[in-house]
């Protein structure tokens, strides 16, 4: 299974991917992963994003092309893998078809969260982050038991910069002009289903499962 997640900021792309990982049993791969992986790893691709990621500059197509291409190659991955944060636009989708091609592979599906602006602006305002750990927290329904405290370590929460209101509306517009034309691409190619990711989680979830199953 060799699948591709869509879905703006708060449409739960990394809940939802662990869920396909599990029910699959392949890979969740996303793109921060592979910027870790491939930096800690001191591969060649790793070394020059380092350079890039160190100068504060956007990691360029070609060089995450080439960091696709590395983590794809990896034995877990060759029999399937759910990719979350990647391809982000279409010059993205077409290296990704012909890294497959290469190995003789193609996509399955391409899923897309459908998600109402007013409800990301509601997950992500909510959310609360431990610096100590990575524990993600809400305010509403996943809140920790001692209020502004991480249940696992007791750091502090913090609200990420990124996830006041004003920053969130800037995400959600730049997703939709540099993201959602891989909607159209990929439904005409036949590759795509959306999914109403409104609702609690295990029932997107069962949604999610239905589709691919």
């Amino acid at each position: 299974m060799m699948v591709v997640l869509l879905g703006p900021p708060g449409a739960g792309k990394g809940t939802h991917a662990a869920a396909i990982r599990d029910a699959f049993t392949i890979p969740h791969i996303s793109t921060g992963e592979m910027l870790r992986g491939a930096i800690e790893e001191g591969s060649p691709v790793g070394l020059k994003a380092k350079t890039i990621v160190e100068d504060g500059q956007l990691v360029p197509d070609e060089v995450m092309a080439e960091m696709v291409e590395e983590r794809l190659s990896a034995a877990d991955a060759v029999k399937g893998f759910v990719l979350d944060g990647y391809p982000r636009n279409v010059p993205q989708a077409r290296a990704l078809d012909g890294i497959l091609s290469g190995r003789s592979a193609r996509l399955d599906r391409v899923l897309s969260l459908v998600v109402e602006d007013a409800e990301i602006v509601r997950r992500l305002s909510g959310r609360r982050t431990c610096p100590g750990c990575g524990h993600i927290y809400h305010v509403s329904g996943a809140a920790p038991r001692t209020e502004g405290r991480c249940d696992a370590c007791g750091t502090a929460l913090v609200r990420r910069a990124d996830d006041q209101p004003e920053v969130i509306a800037r995400r959600i517009s730049v997703y939709a002009a540099q993201t959602e034309p891989l909607v159209a691409f990929y439904r005409d190619r036949g590759l795509l289903e959306e999914v109403d990711a409104m609702g609690p989680v295990p029932v997107v979830r069962e949604r999610i499962l239905e589709v691919l199953q």
